[in-house]
C-alpha cells in the first residue's frame, strides 16, 4: 500500500465517521419510526444496515463509472447534487405524509368512555380507545415503511465520496480506489447501527408511556424536519 493510499483509507475513516454523525438524517428516521413502530432491535438492526448499503452503494457505483468513462469530477458532483434534492424531497414527502397518518391514528384512538347499560338497570362508563387493535389494520402500510426508507437512501448521495476520496486513490490504481470506498462504507454504515442503537437504548430509559400515542406523529415530525434540515440549511 502507498503512503497516498494509507493517507486516504485514514481521511475515509474520520471523513465517514464525521459526515454520519453530523447528518442526523443517517440515524434519525431510524430511531423514530423503530421507536413508533415498535420494531425489535433485529429487524432495526436489518433495516439501518440495508439502507445503509445502499446509500454506500449508489454512490461507488456512480464514482467508478464515472473514473471509467473518464468523467470530469464537477460532471459527478452535478448528478450527486441532483440525488441529493431529490432524496431531500423524498424525505420531507414522506415525513410530512407519516406525520398526517399519525395525528389521524392520535385522534382516533383517543381515550373515551363508553357507556354501558344492564338488565338491572344500572349503567356505568367505561374507558375505551382504539389503539390496542389499530395495528390489524395498519399492518400492510406498514410493511412498506422500510421500503420507503430504503429508496430514499438509495438516492441519498455521499457527497464527499467521489470527489475527496476516489478521485484522488484513482491516481494510484483501482485497488486503491475499491480499499478507501471499502473502508468509508464500513465506518459509516457501523456509525449508523451505533448511534441508532444507543439512541434506541437511551430513548428506552425515559419515561415515554405518555407520548405513546403520538408517537407516529411524533417520527414523522422528525423526519419532514430532518428532510427540511437538508434541503434548506444543507445538513
Amino acid at each position: 500500500m502507498s503512503n497516498e493510499i494509507a493517507i486516504l483509507a485514514g481521511t475515509a475513516a474520520i471523513i465517514g465517521f464525521a459526515h454520519t454523525i453530523l447528518g442526523p438524517d443517517h440515524y434519525l428516521p431510524f430511531i423514530v419510526l423503530s421507536k413508533a413502530r415498535q420494531w425489535s432491535s433485529f429487524k432495526t438492526v436489518v433495516i439501518t444496515l440495508l439502507c445503509g448499503i445502499g446509500h454506500i452503494l449508489s454512490s461507488v457505483v456512480l464514482g467508478f463509472i464515472g473514473i471509467a468513462l473518464g468523467l470530469a469530477v464537477f460532471e459527478l458532483e452535478a448528478v450527486e447534487s441532483f440525488r441529493g434534492e431529490l432524496a431531500a424531497w423524498l424525505l420531507i414527502a414522506f415525513g410530512f405524509t407519516y406525520f398526517i397518518w399519525g395525528v389521524h391514528r392520535a385522534i382516533r384512538s383517543r381515550p373515551h368512555d363508553h357507556l354501558h347499560l344492564h338488565k338491572d338497570e344500572n349503567a356505568h362508563l367505561h374507558p375505551h380507545g382504539h389503539t390496542d387493535h389499530s395495528h390489524v389494520h395498519t399492518s400492510k402500510s406498514g410493511s412498506l415503511t422500510p421500503w420507503i426508507l430504503f429508496i430514499v437512501f438509495l438516492f441519498g448521495p455521499c457527497e464527499p465520496l467521489i470527489p475527496i476520496l476516489m478521485y484522488p486513490a484513482a491516481e494510484s490504481n483501482m485497488m486503491g480506489v475499491a480499499l478507501v470506498a471499502s473502508i468509508f462504507g464500513l465506518v459509516t454504515i457501523a456509525t449508523m447501527l451505533c448511534m441508532v442503537l444507543a439512541s434506541l437504548y437511551g430513548l428506552s430509559k425515559l419515561p415515554l408511556a405518555k407520548l405513546e400515542r403520538y408517537s407516529h406523529g411524533l417520527a414523522g415530525l422528525a423526519i419532514l424536519l430532518c428532510g427540511g434540515a437538508i434541503k434548506f440549511l444543507g445538513l
